[in-house]
């Protein structure tokens, strides 16, 4: 059975009505999520990718969840095979192989993110610094979860995924893609905005796709949909890219 196969039947057995369609789950807890923080990073200068990973994974990324305002966080990379299926990538993005993603609930997190990160880093705690290509603060947008997955949009960042379709777009309205993508399990939108520990100019979109399914074979499929986008809208399209989510003890199965 391959990844495809195995992707689809793990929903197979799944029953019952979707929870956005049922008010009484709707009513025992709604998702305080408002902000993103997004650390897109270029591969290692020299090939330590793996052991970056490993250690961010083991140590840096664990002690983020002491803040309360943080609720969850992801992580990608890309892979040769994801950046030959990318869509778009300009010059600004094309650097991107690796991406951090947290959730915040409320902005007034970011503070104590970055006060934490400084007491880290004074411990001898931040050995590696990736190069850098931008560091954004984003507001959530629309989130979307598709019915087949049952569980609703409040709790897809908690959804396990095998990676994220990410688009990076600039200019118009960046609206949701139409639900009903193979692969894809659910989605939100972002815009950025102004903050001390951001270097993106405020009104950039990003938009995040769940996948449920091989990245790569999503990617196929995505692309004439985000064709019509591009032509239809007055959205300019800098990123439009797979990204594999890391696979805990084996940092180096996805890699630039």
């Amino acid at each position: 059975m391959d990844d495809h196969d195995m992707s689809i039947n793990a929903y197979r057995d799944l029953v019952g009505e979707p929870s956005d369609t049922v008010p009484a789950i709707l009513a025992t807890g709604r998702s305080d999520i408002t902000t993103l923080f997004v650390s897109m990073s270029r591969k290692h200068e020299q090939g330590h990718d793996a052991d970056y990973l490993r250690w961010h994974s083991l140590d840096h990324r664990p002690e983020q969840q002491r803040l309360a305002s943080i609720r969850t966080s992801t992580r990608l990379v890309s892979t040769p095979q994801c950046r030959a299926a990318r869509a778009a990538d300009a010059d600004s993005h094309s650097a991107v192989d690796h991406v951090m993603i947290y959730f915040f609930a409320g902005q007034e997190g970011l503070g104590e993110f970055y006060d934490l990160g400084l007491a880290l880093h004074e411990a001898g705690r931040s050995p590696f610094i990736m190069p850098p290509v931008e560091r954004g603060v984003y507001t959530l947008g629309e989130v979307v979860a598709e019915p087949r997955i049952r569980t609703g949009a409040d709790v897809l960042p908690w959804l396990p995924i095998r990676g994220m379709y990410l688009l990076v777009e600039q200019g118009g309205e960046a609206a949701p893609l139409p639900q009903g993508i193979p692969g894809v399990a659910g989605a939100l939108t972002s815009s950025s905005v102004a903050s001390e520990i951001s270097s993106v100019a405020p009104g950039q979109h990003l938009t995040l796709c769940f996948l449920d399914q091989d990245p790569i074979e999503v990617a196929r499929t995505i692309e004439p949909y985000l064709r019509e986008r591009w032509s239809d809208t007055s959205l300019t399209p800098l990123l439009a890219a797979p990204y594999f989510s890391i696979v805990a003890y084996e940092w180096d199965r996805y890699l630039p």
